[in-house]
């Protein structure tokens, strides 16, 4: 649960468990051992890489609002506005330029501007 609350922040995290209910639990529980206590958590690749390619997989796959939650985590990852732009301007060569426009109007919303 730590690196999940690094990566996302508290509020966000207090909100996925006070939402869990006896149905989603099996869910919640898989998040966090799986994608947080494993796959963030290997050697290899640093948490700004990490949200670079899950950045990008979220511009790919159309995943709006997971798209907004995983800009402000790379901005607690290190990356920069400028950065998350080139990462959308790479996406939109290899994913398509619909994806990007909607990954940059989230992302403008996210950073303010």
């Amino acid at each position: 649960m730590a690196v999940r609350r690094e990566v996302l922040g508290d509020a966000h995290v207090d909100r996925a468990v006070a939402a869990t209910t006896a149905f989603t639990a099996d869910f919640q529980d898989l998040i966090t051992r799986y994608a947080w206590g494993e796959i963030w958590t290997r050697p290899g690749l640093d948490r700004r890489s990490r949200s670079m390619i899950t950045l990008t997989a979220l511009i790919a796959r159309g995943h709006h609002e997971e798209f907004a939650m995983h800009v402000r985590a790379a901005l607690r990852n290190g990356l920069t506005a400028d950065e998350i732009k080139e990462v959308i301007l790479q996406s939109a060569i290899y994913c398509g330029v619909p994806d990007a426009n909607n990954a940059f109007r989230i992302a403008a919303e996210v950073l303010g501007g």
